[in-house]
């Protein structure tokens, strides 16, 4: 029997488990959109940087629909942004299907980040970093962006959304879902850009997974937790009897 144990209960709920609109007062609400929305354009300025000043130069890819744009600006001379937009169309069908409060909040992250990459393409020009400098560096800029907007509940639309989707209902890591999309589309254009710029690009990947990772959780709460202990100066001897 355990004497003089003295016992702290502390139980912490975070306001991700609940929705938003529940919980926010009108002020909260304001404020939270204009951090959402300095997210999203502060996200798409990080994307569209890294996949026209350091990708597109050295012919590197990425993967979901970034990769799917970039193919067809490597070959087609189409426009990414515009690819994405087009190849994301279905995917949204799908979330407003099933979760509308998800598309609700990803739909316009998907089109400021599209433009931005059309817009941004001009830095294509600047370039004068080596490729695998510019794998690395291109995969950190276009992974923090999409984490920043991942961590304001939006994205860039695309395999992201899909990602996210999966993860909301199944309760699986975003950035881990995220990576094996990518890999798979990454490895199925080796015929198209050879070995040497696809095990580049597969490090592209990684440091856009993990550079994701990071950021997605920059609105992250401690999980919670409860601390049980003995208080007391022979509390730690009762304890392990």
């Amino acid at each position: 029997m355990c004497r003089h144990i003295s016992t702290i209960a502390i139980h912490t709920r975070t306001r991700s488990d609940i929705e938003l609109s529940e919980i926010l007062s009108g002020e909260e609400k304001r404020v939270y959109w204009l951090q959402k929305s300095v997210a999203i354009l502060a996200g798409s300025v990080l994307v569209a940087v890294g996949v026209n000043l350091f990708l597109v130069p050295h012919q590197l890819m990425d993967g979901g629909m970034i990769g799917l744009g970039l193919l067809a600006t490597y070959y087609l001379h189409v426009p990414p942004g515009l690819v994405m937009i087009l190849v994301s169309l279905p995917v949204y069908a799908l979330v407003f299907a099933f979760d509308r409060s998800l598309f609700a909040h990803s739909f316009h992250g998907m089109l400021i980040s599209s433009f931005f990459i059309d817009v941004f393409s001009p830095l294509r020009s600047w370039n004068v970093w080596s490729t695998p400098a510019s794998a690395v560096w291109g995969g950190a800029l276009i992974g923090s962006g999409i984490g920043l907007m991942l961590a304001y509940k939006t994205n860039t639309g695309g395999t992201d959304l899909l990602a996210q989707f999966v993860a909301r209902r199944y309760g699986l890591p975003v950035a881990l879902l995220i990576l094996g999309i990518d890999g798979l589309i990454v490895a199925g254009s080796l015929p198209a850009i050879g070995w040497e710029r696809t095990v580049f690009s597969l490090i592209t990947i990684v440091a856009v997974a993990s550079c994701t990772h990071v950021f997605s959780g920059i609105r992250r709460r401690p999980a919670p937790y409860v601390v049980i202990g003995p208080i007391g100066r022979d509390g730690g001897g009762a304890w392990r009897k």
